[in-house]
């Protein structure tokens, strides 16, 4: 029992000691909250009032682009930016603080952004027709108005007191975007971009003339080669609305974001990640302290396989050999404006360089495109903007015939002494009886070949009989299997599949004609009939047979470096493309070609080169390098003939292939000196200018 009331007494004295704390605390509160509110009470309200803090984001650089060797192709410098938030001044104070802003821009040339929709001296709108309509409607402006009244209407609505009639207009520019821009005390709106550091300094040193302006520094994309590697490259603009919509989560409205090319594919590893500056102002809008509260991150650097040195070369030697064709350089002038080339390593898949033909100058698009440029690229006929080395599919003619020669050697058709006597007009069937260009020419055939001089001679009776002996089902097989038909991969938006000429493919392209006759056979193994390829699918087959028949991966990154050191593993950047892309991994048949069969086909190539009878015998007479090659003449819209040349070299040990194709170029010999050319750089040939090597080929009659 005493036990219990000393427990009892204990639970007492600590609830007692318990209320006594409670009751000082609140005393202490009180006391402070009186000495705050009453006490110092209109010193707080003061600063209050007088402070405001502000987010503004630090742009993270964008990562660079650059050449296997290092060179940067694409950087970014870093410009000043002029934005402006919401303060709280009074309109009078707002619209002297406008002119100035202005009258400092002018003063150092900077352009301002002026979306306001009437002109003046004379007044005119600017805006015509529903555009009109709808703009009067949203501003509540008199339809029947003429732009002097919307003008004055709106001088009334800005409370501005100035007299002269551009001082005006002045004001209403940035008044009129500050309002659609949608500025507030914590939203800006961008005025003006890339202003000199003699405006940074006086907007700095006389602040307290604008109100709520604030300077940025930000990064702007620089291509710094003009048109080099344009398709390759690609090009970044300012985010549109449709875009900002799906990523306003990371972007802000004046972000830029990749379009085309590499900028496209990989601007998640290029964009970086923005941080924050915390921006301290005044009620009146000028700065009265700034700090970091999160640093940017740069974006990852991307190293492409290209030479940039090597991608000028091809560039040159394309944009020439098109020049000298179109000009009639080679005996008849042709109506070609464009074609592409590829160089690739044979054993790797890297791309080296990849040109097209006709280009175009990325920094035209950096801030957004002018009308003018836009309209000169989108109206040219060559079409400037659609890389052709991977966009657009070709017939490839004869380059085709090594794939129908190695599907009859290894399907037993042929052998390696099968001769097939070529009379000129294959008349199996009665109702198609194709020629071989060799009696087109000369009204006689070539007489008795096997597959070695039949692909130095591109005879076409040849592979016309070996081909129907096959069945269109075993070249098909083997087409596949040197990737032809199918995309290669290349880390670029866009790129088509082509057509590999089948019995399945026929039933889609031509549903009211779905049956497949012979006839289509014997287009196909020369490359005809419904088959098209992309320049960049025929570099994998040329490096796939030069290299003894691996199958190998095509590429254009070399490697990603990220921020913090590290680089990108091929497992995550290959992820990162087929998920970018939508790109599956088509599994296809492992073949192993026996060596003798290649080595026959690729004899025969050499000839085409080496020996006097061949094709381009002409370009490689006096080559130092031997080289492995085929000319190609396919048929193409308009009774025009498309140009191709494919090569490699050295012949002896392989390492670079190279494809070349000049939409409507003729003959297919026309093009062969643009490779002969880029192996010249590629093998350190190289003593003069490329302008001085591009002599003129003989005219020849073959055409294959």
């Amino acid at each position: 029992m005493v036990r219990s009331t000393k427990k009892k007494a204990n639970i007492n004295l600590r609830f007692n000691i318990l209320t006594v704390l409670i009751y000082v605390v609140g005393i202490v509160l009180i006391a402070k909250l009186f000495t705050l509110q009453i006490v110092n009470g209109a010193e707080y309200r003061e600063q209050s009032n007088t402070r405001l803090t502000r987010e503004s984001t630090l742009k993270a650089t964008r990562g660079v682009i650059m050449d296997k060797t290092g060179t940067p192709l694409v950087t970014s410098k870093m410009q000043f930016t002029l934005e402006m938030y919401k303060s709280k001044v009074d309109t009078e104070t707002l619209n002297k603080d406008i002119l100035n802003m202005i009258q400092v821009l002018e003063k150092y040339q900077c352009t301002y952004s002026d979306t306001f929709p009437i002109k003046i001296e004379p007044f005119e709108y600017a805006i015509q027709d529903e555009n009109l309509k709808k703009w009067k409607e949203n501003y509540k402006i008199d339809e029947n108005a003429t732009a002097e009244q919307a003008f004055y209407t709106f001088k009334k609505k800005y409370e501005i007191n100035n007299t002269d009639v551009q001082e005006v207009r002045k004001i209403m520019v940035i008044r009129y975007l500050l309002s659609t821009g949608g500025y507030s005390s914590t939203k800006s709106v961008v005025i003006s971009k890339n202003i000199p550091n003699e405006a940074v300094a006086e907007f700095s040193e006389s602040s307290d003339k604008f109100a709520g302006i604030n300077i940025i520094v930000e990064p702007v994309r620089q291509y710094t080669s003009g048109n080099l590697a344009s398709h390759i490259l690609g090009y970044a603009s300012i985010i549109d609305p449709k875009e900002y919509e799906k990523r306003k989560s990371t972007y802000n409205p004046n972000d830029i974001i990749g379009k085309t090319g590499v900028e496209y594919v990989f601007e998640e590893y290029l964009k970086g990640k923005d941080g924050i500056k915390q921006i301290d102002m005044a009620v009146d809008g000028t700065t009265t302290a700034e700090y970091i509260a999160q640093e940017a991150i740069a974006g990852s650097d991307i190293v492409l396989t290209i030479d940039a040195n090597l991608q000028k070369i091809t560039e040159n030697a394309l944009a020439a050999n098109i020049q000298k064709i179109a000009s009639g350089g080679f005996g008849q002038a042709s109506p070609t404006r464009a074609g592409a080339c590829v160089v690739m390593n044979v054993n790797t898949g890297e791309i080296l360089a990849m040109a097209s033909y006709p280009d175009y100058i990325p920094s035209d698009f950096v801030g957004g495109i002018s009308n003018e440029n836009w309209a000169k690229y989108r109206d040219n006929e060559a079409k400037p903007l659609v890389n052709k080395a991977t966009q657009n599919s070709y017939s490839p003619g004869s380059t085709f015939k090594m794939v129908t020669a190695i599907a009859g050697l290894e399907t037993g058709t042929i052998n390696l002494s099968t001769k097939i006597n070529d009379t000129g007009v294959y008349r199996k069937y009665r109702d198609y009886q194709p020629r071989c260009w060799y009696y087109t020419s000369y009204h006689r055939g070539h007489g008795y070949m096997d597959v070695t001089s039949a692909i130095e001679q591109s005879c076409n009776y040849f592979f016309y009989d070996t081909a129907d002996k096959m069945g269109i089902d075993q070249l098909v097989r083997f087409a596949k299997y040197f990737g032809l038909g199918t995309k290669t991969g290349v880390e670029l938006q866009s790129e088509v599949a082509g057509v590999l000429a089948s019995q399945e493919s026929r039933k889609t392209i031509h549903p009211n004609e779905p049956y497949w006759a012979p006839g289509f056979t014997l287009q196909a193994a020369i490359g005809q009939n419904d088959n098209e390829f992309t320049p960049v699918q025929m570099a994998r087959y040329i490096s796939i047979l030069a290299n003894g028949g691996k199958p190998i991966d095509v590429t254009l990154i070399k490697t990603i470096r990220k921020s913090d050191g590290s680089e990108a593993s091929r497992e995550e950047i290959n992820q990162f493309v087929n998920k970018k892309l939508g790109l599956t991994q088509e599994s296809s048949e492992e073949i192993q070609i026996n060596p003798n069969n290649l080595k026959a086909v690729l004899q025969g190539m050499k000839s085409v080169t080496s020996d006097s009878g061949g094709t381009a015998y002409a370009t490689f007479k006096d080559f130092n390098i031997s080289v492995g090659g085929k000319t190609g003449s396919a048929e193409a819209p308009n009774n025009q003939v498309h140009a191709w040349f494919v090569g490699f070299a050295p012949f002896e040990n392989p390492e670079i292939a190279i494809v070349v194709m000049v939409e409507n170029g003729g003959h297919g010999n026309y093009t062969a000196e643009v490779v002969r050319d880029i192996m010249a750089e590629y093998f350190g040939m190289n003593t003069q200018n490329i302008e001085e090597n591009m002599s003129a080929i003989p005219y020849i009659e073959i055409m294959r």
